[in-house]
């Protein structure tokens, strides 16, 4: 999901930062051009740092600017299908749970939530399984898969498709609430008794 990467790229140093530390003017004018964009190779670029080897400015005709080469290094955030990841609900709609991972929100449609039948409760705002007496509400922190990625431009316009439906996923106590509920119904391996 995330990976770090070196990248060797021209720098515009503006003639009113002529005398300052060069490092660090690099640095934020490094930051400023790569963190938040999306590299279709890459992911979203969350950090750039590590700012090494900057060369000597070099001048054009018509521009006051310096022109310094320089390699740095970035964090990229790039999910890929089938990965499992860890976030927090931020959003609830009645079509799903929008989950913070990384940079970027998926979304986890209703029918992705869980095997079981959910409502949206309005006044709760969140998901309630009647068979299970399991819920989802903003703030929760759950496990989900990804299922579809749609990378565009921006993170605004990306999509990133979640599921919670595999065992084992969604809320770290759905598991020990299912084999409570599962043991109290006839049949289930705890609490009934063959005559």
């Amino acid at each position: 999901m995330y990976n770090i990467y070196t990248i060797k790229d021209i720098f515009k140093l503006p003639p009113e930062y002529f005398g300052e530390d060069i490092d660090k003017i690099a640095g934020d004018i490094l930051q400023k051009k790569y963190e938040g964009k999306i590299d279709k190779e890459m992911g979203v670029i969350v950090a750039a740092f590590n700012v090494r080897n900057i060369g000597d400015g070099v001048i054009y005709p018509g521009d006051p600017a310096t022109h310094h080469d320089a390699e740095f290094d970035v964090l990229a955030f790039a999910p890929k299908p089938e990965e499992i990841v860890q976030g927090e609900v931020t959003e609830l709609v009645e079509f799903g749970a929008f989950v913070r991972i990384g940079p970027m929100d998926g979304l986890v449609h209703v029918s992705q939530i869980t095997s079981d039948f959910l409502s949206f409760d309005k006044k709760s705002q969140a998901f309630v399984s009647r068979k299970n007496n399991i819920s989802l509400k903003k703030g929760d922190l759950v496990i989900a898969k990804v299922s579809t990625i749609s990378m565009k431009t921006t993170t605004k316009d990306s999509k990133i498709a979640l599921t919670m439906k595999p065992e084992g996923l969604g809320k770290p106590d759905w598991a020990a609430i299912a084999a409570k509920f599962k043991s109290r119904r006839p049949g289930g391996s705890k609490g009934s008794k063959k005559r």
